[in-house]
């Protein structure tokens, strides 16, 4: 199951308390003082790791407490800190306050990693001749946890444009393939490769609709996704099996991707619809397709590359043109 979002509670160690002792040996005249401090609660960590891909395990655990620092002793016994809690999560994790939806930090490389809950210091002991005190509380606070996948390529289309073919057929990727829409509910990443040293991440999107920057159809859930891509594949089912207009899919998509932008989160990223795009003509290999694309080049005065999924027609100068944009 692929998760992208979670809320976690999370809360840091209490300090432990300095102690108040005296060394009551009939070496000295007077008691002496000797109390040790106290140790440091442990601090709250989230660290990405290449090597977590989804949020799964937030569903099951969702809160993280650290341990409390040993309290000081006698003899000038300095109390034990009490170890950082670590999470792990994956690379191009989003953490925000819960409270305030203030980004906190964008963990987007692999070991970048953030101090939600910093620790209690220890108290004070009594050793330099005061009262010793207590340990400072932990912190605690509510985090919301957002996946956004990382990949060099994303493919957007409409709904049954072909875009699970496409991907298991440049890559070794396994989507669910079916003959109506939406039977892709969650992102897919693969690794294209043309040569042993040329390769890049692709990743499918699932199916956009009309009003997907409102979250129609799950849409902010899919497109925050695609805000990472370096280059975009604007897929169009060119023979339209789902009666649907091409010309009119291609500009309502890209419509969504431009509203998308106008979001809060979004001004850290570059803009979906300023993001370089390959133009894709899919299921060439349909007899109405060629016609199809003739009145799709008379009203999109761009470079359009036909394709066909199911065939493999296409896919090498396709791939090619996403390294060389890539590259540029």
């Amino acid at each position: 199951m692929f998760i992208d979002t979670a809320k976690i509670f999370v809360a840091s160690g209490r300090g432990g308390n300095g102690c108040n002792s005296f060394d009551r040996s009939l070496y000295f005249a007077h008691p002496r003082p000797n109390g040790g401090w106290g140790g440091y609660g442990g601090s709250i960590i989230i660290r990405s790791d290449e090597h977590v891909h989804t949020l799964l395990d937030f569903q099951y655990k969702r809160h993280f407490i650290a341990d409390h620092g040993q309290h000081g002793s006698s003899n000038d016994k300095k109390g034990k800190d009490a170890p950082d809690l670590v999470i792990k999560v994956p690379q191009g994790t989003l953490i925000k306050d819960a409270s305030t939806g203030l980004i906190l930090r964008d963990l987007d490389k692999p070991g970048d990693e953030v101090v939600v809950c910093k620790g209690g210091r220890g108290g004070s002991g009594n050793a330099p001749k005061r009262e010793a005190t207590e340990g400072e509380p932990g912190r605690e606070r509510e985090l919301i946890l957002e996946l956004k996948l990382i990949a060099d390529v994303g493919i957007v289309g409409f709904p049954n444009a072909g875009k699970s073919t496409l991907i298991s057929r440049v890559s070794k990727a396994t989507p669910k393939i079916a003959n109506f829409p939406f039977t892709t509910k969650a992102p897919v990443l693969g690794i294209a490769e043309l040569s042993k040293d040329r390769r890049f991440v692709i990743c499918e999107i699932p199916g956009l609709i009309e009003g997907a920057h409102l979250g129609c159809g799950l849409g902010l859930n899919f497109l925050r996704h695609a805000e990472r891509t370096k280059v975009l594949i604007h897929l169009i089912d060119m023979a339209a099996v789902d009666c649907r207009n091409p010309v009119d899919d291609y500009r309502t998509l890209n419509k969504e991707l431009k509203f998308y932008n106008n979001g809060v989160e979004t001004r850290l990223i570059a803009s979906l619809h300023l993001k370089p795009q390959i133009i894709v003509a899919n299921k060439m290999d349909v007899p109405c397709a060629k016609e199809n694309l003739i009145k799709f080049k008379k009203a999109v005065k761009k470079k359009i590359y036909p394709i066909s999924g199911a065939t493999g027609e296409g896919i090498k100068e396709l791939l090619e043109a996403v390294w060389k944009a890539l590259k540029s």
